[in-house]
């Protein structure tokens, strides 16, 4: 059986970060952790390019625009939505993951889901850098991986389908 897996070399590559302002206080955290994992794996700070858009809702057409450009060889998406009292909630974090997964289907690079849904602050500041891990951090070592599995399947597939 042949097996293909992408590895973690980010050496040479480009990778655009899109991400939310709003919860900033927490997003930064998730764009420290992508930008310091990119270059930890040997990016250079110079190939990672930071769009920020004022909510989760905006990352999708950043993300499309950026993914089909042929500057980037991933694309990471951060933001951060928190429960209220309210159902703005749900239709902003399922808009935002719908609309990045089709942004992802479509697109010739990898699009990484990197926004973080959750129903407190805290659980939020867990997944940001404390208990949890920076989920931000861990979506650019997706990226990477991502980004070179996609290099094995050009070669062995040829052109994106």
């Amino acid at each position: 059986m042949k097996e293909h897996e992408g590895d973690l070399k980010a050496a040479g590559k480009r990778f655009a970060i899109v991400a939310s302002r709003f919860n900033d206080f927490l997003v930064e955290h998730l764009e420290r952790g992508a930008e310091g994992t990119l270059v930890k794996l040997g990016a250079s700070s110079n190939d990672i390019s930071l769009f920020h858009v004022p909510g989760a809702f905006e990352i999708s057409p950043v993300a499309a625009w950026c993914s089909r450009s042929g500057k980037f060889d991933a694309v990471i998406c951060l933001g951060a939505v928190i429960r209220g009292s309210t159902p703005h909630f749900d239709y902003v974090a399922g808009e935002a993951a719908s609309g990045i997964a089709q942004v992802a289907r479509d697109s010739p690079v990898p699009v990484i889901f990197g926004v973080l849904t959750t129903d407190t602050i805290d659980q939020a500041i867990e997944r940001a850098g404390t208990k949890a891990g920076n989920k931000g951090a861990e979506a650019a070592m997706t990226a990477v991986q991502m980004s070179n599995l996609y290099e094995i399947l050009r070669r062995e597939l040829g052109k994106t389908p």
